[in-house]
């Protein structure tokens, strides 16, 4: 009787296993919580890399909208520099996780020879603050094919150091991100050349 009740409990054991095994209950759940994270991270991931596409477009615009607006003055002052600027670094919103840095450069090449290509006046705004750039007099370079002697030339640096969506760190918890330091800014730039529009320089009366 002992060895036959024992046989009866190990038959009710396997059949228990098997039961276990064979019941498909929870598995959708289960499989649903695997492959969630990996939604999660293809989505934002997807939307991370299309607002860094759009948001260096707009750098890149930067260049071309100031340099164009201030080719477009026969002279300026200082105050209307900053205010060029300013409509500069509003084109990147609604991006505003950090803020670009403009230099606007007026150059001179001149009609020495081999001609010199020097700073006639600089601005520019670094981390919200508005400035001087590079001194008067001071050598500075242009591509070769722009270098004419006896010309004068606008240019215009943007810079932004993109901070994407999901990283943040415990001093900026305004900003909002889903891991702390889980990446690294990515540095966004571009330099645009213009001549003047009106006249055939642009004198700053008080940079």
């Amino acid at each position: 009787m002992m060895r036959a009740g024992a046989h009866l409990k190990i038959a009710e054991s396997w059949n228990r296993a098997i039961g276990f095994w064979s019941d498909r209950k929870g598995v959708a759940a289960v499989e649903f919580a695997l492959i969630v994270p990996i939604l999660l991270i293809m989505y934002f991931m997807t939307m991370e890399a299309s607002q860094a596409i759009e948001t260096s477009k707009k750098v890149s615009r930067i260049g071309s909208m100031v340099a164009d607006l201030v080719t477009q003055q026969p002279t300026i002052i200082k105050a209307d520099l900053d205010a060029i600027m300013k409509i500069g670094t509003s084109t990147i919103q609604p991006y505003n996780r950090s803020t670009p840095n403009i230099t606007i450069t007026a150059i001179q090449v001149t009609t020495d020879t081999p001609p010199k290509v020097l700073v006639v006046w600089s601005r520019q705004v670094a981390n919200g603050v508005y400035s001087a750039a590079a001194a008067a007099g001071t050598a500075t370079t242009v591509p070769a094919t722009l270098k004419v002697a006896g010309t004068f030339l606008i240019r215009v640096d943007s810079n932004l150091s993109y901070t994407p969506i999901i990283g943040w760190t415990t001093d900026t918890q305004q900003k909002l991100g889903l891991t702390k330091s889980l990446t690294t800014t990515i540095p966004m730039g571009e330099t645009y050349y213009l001549r003047p529009r009106r006249s055939l320089t642009i004198p700053c009366g008080d940079c």
